[in-house]
């Protein structure tokens, strides 16, 4: 008896490894924000559906993941089948051929792509995502920026907030309600350095002071008055009214901070919007459009955050297989079921913004959608810039130089440079870089 026990055991065990060995394991690169957390602890249903797969996943704060998949996708090293990008990398990466080609993929594997409605896809986001016609990642959330506060903090203190506020109307709110002393942060803003870090929310700032980083032939336009205008102001109100140590605030803390009841506003992405809905302060969040400079236009934000297929990946089927499925209507929906539909991925899909269930759960959906469709990174500044955007340059350049840029403001926003002495720094450093590529 002990033998046949022995034996049985030993079968279930080659059994199993016979298994294991059969399925394709699809390593996944993405960010740590707070939906793609959900994607990964629901992507259980899409191995237990698909037992063939096996998933291994990455999960790295954004400056890191952009570096390493960047890196990656440069040097050819194949470490990821799936990679999350942004909208700025998406159609310059699928122009040199770093990614695969989701139209000839859904073409090639008709079974996944059944049912996935290409159609229903936010045309604002989906557009940003294609090169010459062809669509090179789908969107796993997509967002525009506005105002978020806390209403009961404001009328507390006799305070309202305009439907479109101006930064100076933000600013005298914000600073009439800083007490630190109590625990209330006037306002939380970003200032980690990176490029989607800190200067997302400050290159809109910029806009709206009528700066821009470069003019149509690629000089930059940094040391100006109109960009020291806009650093001045930044600096001074989170340096007065922001949080302490500002330098290590990005989206996960100020999102903490406001979902706590801590700070009184946050300029910010509209994906906020549905996290704070099911936070301790959740009833007391009211919202309002970005704010505006003297300069109306390009402060609000156009940003996704997308899945793509590495051209370099032998898993191509099976990677394809789970974009079809987290970026589905289905998915939306298995969502909704276990996390309440105002905490579903927001600014992909029409349909999503047709659900009845949706609007009553996410009144701040109109808003959201009104700003992502309003966002025009064709026309975001005063004068004529050499590429689209709105937070970003879309320039292969960008990169590495918003994100020494960044630094720069970051040293700024610290105490530790004047921002005369910083912009000078960053224009040299920005100009050396355009004209190394020979843009001028």
């Amino acid at each position: 008896m002990p033998r046949l026990r022995t034996l049985f055991v030993a079968l279930a065990a080659l059994i199993a490894l016979g298994l294991a060995s059969a399925q394709t394991v699809v390593t996944i690169a993405t960010v740590n924000n707070p939906d793609m957390v959900v994607m990964q602890e629901l992507s259980a249903r899409f191995e237990a559906e698909n037992p063939d797969v096996r998933l291994n996943w990455l999960v790295l704060d954004e400056g890191t993941l952009r570096s390493r998949a960047t890196t990656d996708a440069a040097t050819g090293a194949a470490s990821f089948d799936i990679v999350t990008i942004g909208a700025y990398e998406t159609p310059m990466w699928g122009a040199i051929g770093w990614l695969k080609s989701l139209d000839e993929l859904a073409a090639q594997y008709p079974d996944a792509a059944e049912g996935y409605d290409f159609d229903d896809l936010l045309p604002a986001i989906a557009d940003g995502l294609s090169y010459d016609g062809e669509l090179f990642a789908v969107p796993f959330y997509g967002e525009s920026s506005f105002t978020m506060y806390n209403k009961r903090i404001l009328d507390e203190a006799g305070l309202t907030m305009p439907d479109q506020p101006t930064w100076e109307q933000i600013a005298e709110i914000a600073c009439a309600v800083h007490d630190p002393a109590n625990g209330i942060t006037g306002i939380a803003l970003r200032g980690k350095p990176g490029w989607g870090d800190n200067m997302a929310p400050i290159t809109t700032v910029i806009n709206t002071f009528g700066g821009q980083w470069f003019d149509a032939e690629g000089v930059p336009q940094i040391d100006t008055p109109e960009w020291n205008a806009a650093i001045s102001f930044y600096a001074d109100l989170v340096q007065r009214c922001g949080p302490a140590g500002v330098t290590g605030v990005s989206f996960p803390e100020a999102l903490a901070l406001m979902s706590q009841g801590r700070a009184a506003m946050w300029v910010d992405a509209t994906v906020a919007a549905g996290f704070l809905a099911n936070s301790p302060a959740g009833p007391d969040i009211a919202h309002a459009l970005a704010p505006v400079g003297p300069v109306a236009k390009g402060n609000q934000w156009l940003w996704s955050w997308n899945l793509a297929i590495p051209a370099t990946t032998d898993k191509t089927e099976a990677a394809f297989r789970f974009l079809m499925w987290a970026t589905s209507k289905d998915y939306i929906e298995l969502v909704a079921a276990e996390k309440g539909w105002a905490g579903v991925p927001p600014g992909t899909r029409i349909s999503t913004y047709e659900r009845a269930e949706y609007l009553a759960a996410a009144p701040f959906a109109p808003m959201v959608l009104g700003a992502i469709q309003a966002a025009d990174p064709l026309d975001a500044t005063a004068n004529p810039q050499i590429a689209p955007g709105v937070q970003f340059v879309q320039i292969p350049e960008f990169q590495g130089i918003g994100s020494d840029v960044a630094q720069i403001i970051a040293e700024i926003l610290a105490g530790n440079v004047d921002v005369a002495t910083g912009l000078q720094r960053a224009q040299r450093l920005a100009a050396e870089a355009m004209q190394d590529a020979g843009y001028y």
